[in-house]
């Protein structure tokens, strides 16, 4: 199972007003994704990474039929969810909270903020989509009262078929989130300077 371990970058909790969970793809660390701030709009955030045990948060694809990722996953998502809550416990509203995540990552941050759907501060997801074999509706709830989402991948993706992404952009939608989706062509799997942008643009600029 996951630990709770946690890396933590800008500014402290306790002088920050917004707070960013960052979290990273599989193979990666809490502290690359957290070199991903320099290039944001959150000079004045709190940054939080968790960092997953071996360095993947589940296992196999994120499109593996769910059973097989876990207690992987359950752990994983729980991991985020404490984090949410220490944060709350600290003073911070829900709409203070912000998530960005890359790849398994990005899976992860969508998966968690629409089974526990509400005004958050944004989200963005680079690269990924909601975890299963197929879309399963009623594992998510609640409502994102315009909470802006920036969603950027590649057509194709070798790792997230760009028809998950439709699927879960529009389950979000349905949730009265503020989508703006972005499917660059045969961009490869990674984050460009575009992606950046329109994440500052559309989640950040507040």
């Amino acid at each position: 199972m996951h630990q709770k371990d946690i890396v933590t970058a800008g500014q402290p909790l306790s002088a920050a007003k917004k707070v960013l969970i960052m979290l990273h793809g599989r193979g990666g660390t809490a502290d690359n994704i957290l070199g991903l701030a320099e290039h944001l709009n959150v000079r004045d955030y709190a940054l939080v990474a968790p960092q997953a045990t071996n360095n993947t948060w589940y296992p196999y694809s994120f499109m593996a039929p769910i059973q097989q990722n876990e207690p992987w996953l359950t752990s994983a998502i729980g991991v985020v969810d404490d984090v949410v809550k220490d944060l709350v416990t600290q003073g911070f509203k829900r709409e203070q909270i912000y998530f960005l995540g890359f790849s398994q990552g990005a899976c992860l941050t969508l998966e968690y903020v629409t089974r526990n759907a509400t005004q958050y501060g944004g989200v963005v997801a680079f690269t990924g989509g909601l975890i299963g074999d197929k879309i399963y509706p009623e594992h998510y709830q609640g409502d994102f009262k315009e909470t802006p989402v920036f969603i950027g991948t590649s057509d194709p993706d070798m790792h997230v078929p760009v028809e998950r992404v439709y699927a879960t952009s529009n389950i979000l939608k349905d949730k009265h989130a503020n989508v703006s989706e972005i499917v660059y062509p045969n961009m490869g799997h990674t984050i460009t300077q575009d992606e950046i942008d329109k994440a500052n643009a559309h989640v950040f600029n507040k």
